[in-house]
C-alpha cells in the first residue's frame, strides 16, 4: 500500500472518528479503550521490541520496564503509587532516560546525564503545572494527541507529502472544532452505566476543563451533565479513537502476515480475553491492562524523542541525531 493511499486512508479515519465523536464521546471513548486499546499495547509493544525501542542500548528498554514495573508491583512502592507527585515524578524521569536513551551511546556521559535528570526532577516537582502536565496529561492527551501529530508531521516532513500534510490540517482542524462547535440541543444524556465505567478518567476532564476555562465546575460528577464537560470529552474521545485507528492503519509496520503465529495467537488471546474482562466489569478491565496500557506509555518515550528529534533536522537542515521510523 503506497504512503499517500495511507494517509488518505487516515484522513477518512480522522472524519469518522471526529464525527462520532460530537454524537456519542463518552460511549466512543470506552469501546476505542477497551477494543482497540489492548490490540494497540500489544501490537506496538512487539513491533517497538523489533525495532530495539529506538535506543542506543541493547538493553535500556529494562530500565523503562522497571519503573514502570515497580511503580504497580514493588510493595515498598506501592504506598507511594498513590501519590500523584510520585507518579509524575516517574514518569517525568522516565522522559528524561528517554531522551539519553535515544540520543545518548557513551557510558560515562549516560551515567552523569542519568544523575542530572534525577535532581531536575527532584528540582521542578514542587508546582502544580507539573502535576498536570506530567501525572495527568502526558499519559493520556499528550501522547495520544501530541506523540501522534509529532509522528505524522515526522512522516510526511521525511515523505514530502502533501497527503501526509492534509491529514495533519484535518487532524487540527477536527481536534479544535470540538472547542469551536458547541451543540447543546442533541440531547444527550450519560447512562449511570457509562458513568461508572468512565469513572477512572474524570479527573483528566476536570483538569482540561480547569486549564482551558471552559466552566466552573464544582464536582467531577458535572462533566456528564455540563456542556464543557462534552466539549472536553469529545476531543477525549477522538484523540483515543484516532490514535488507535492511525496505528492500525500502518499495515506495513505491523506487518501481520510476518508476525509469528504462535505470536499472533497469543496476542489475539491476551486481546480477546482482556475483552471478556471489560464487557464482564469495565472498570475491572481499566485496573487488569492498567500496566499495560501505561507500559506501551513508557516503552513509546524513545520514539517520541526520535520523533522530535527528527521534526528539528528536517525543520533546520540540522545533523541531529535520528533513528530511522517508518511511518507507513
Amino acid at each position: 500500500m503506497t504512503a499517500n493511499r495511507i494517509n488518505n486512508i487516515n484522513t477518512a479515519l480522522i472524519i469518522l472518528s471526529c464525527a462520532v465523536a460530537f454524537v456519542i464521546p463518552f460511549e466512543l471513548f470506552l469501546f476505542s479503550y477497551a477494543v482497540l486499546g489492548p490490540l494497540h499495547y500489544l501490537t506496538e509493544i512487539g513491533w517497538l521490541h523489533k525495532k530495539n525501542y529506538f535506543t542506543k542500548g541493547k538493553y535500556d528498554f529494562t530500565f523503562l520496564i522497571g519503573l514502570c514495573f515497580a511503580l504497580f508491583f514493588f510493595p515498598g512502592l506501592a504506598h507511594l503509587a498513590k501519590d500523584s507527585t510520585f507518579v509524575a515524578d516517574v514518569l517525568a524521569f522516565a522522559v528524561l532516560l528517554a531522551l539519553i536513551f535515544a540520543l545518548v551511546k557513551d557510558r560515562l556521559y549516560r551515567i552523569a546525564l542519568v544523575a542530572l535528570a534525577f535532581l531536575a526532577v527532584a528540582v521542578v516537582n514542587k508546582s502544580t503545572a507539573y502535576l498536570l502536565l506530567m501525572g495527568i496529561f502526558l499519559p493520556t492527551v499528550i501522547h495520544v494527541f501530541i506523540f501522534t501529530l509529532a509522528f505524522m508531521l515526522f512522516g510526511a516532513l521525511k515523505e514530502k507529502s502533501f497527503s501526509g500534510f492534509l491529514s495533519i490540517a484535518v487532524l487540527i482542524v477536527c481536534a479544535a472544532s470540538f472547542f469551536i462547535v458547541k451543540p447543546e440541543s442533541l440531547h444527550y444524556t450519560v447512562s449511570a452505566y457509562v458513568q461508572q465505567s468512565y469513572f477512572q478518567f474524570e479527573l483528566l476532564n476536570f483538569s482540561l476543563i480547569n486549564v482551558f476555562h471552559l466552566d466552573a465546575l464544582s464536582k467531577t460528577s458535572e462533566i456528564f451533565s455540563s456542556n464543557a464537560g462534552f466539549v472536553v470529552m469529545r476531543f477525549i474521545a477522538f484523540a483515543y479513537t484516532y490514535h488507535y485507528l492511525n496505528w492500525f492503519s500502518k499495515t506495513s509496520v505491523i506487518q501481520w502476515h510476518k508476525v509469528p503465529k504462535k505470536t499472533l495467537f497469543l496476542t489475539l488471546l491476551i486481546w480477546l480475553l482482556s475483552m471478556a474482562l471489560y464487557a464482564y466489569d469495565y472498570n475491572l478491565g481499566m485496573q487488569a491492562l492498567l500496566f499495560l496500557s501505561l507500559l506501551h506509555v513508557f516503552l513509546e518515550f524513545p520514539l517520541n524523542v526520535v520523533s522530535f528529534t527528527g521534526i528539528g533536522k528536517a525543520l533546520t537542515g540540522s545533523n541531529l541525531p535520528t533513528a530511522r521510523v517508518v511511518n507507513n
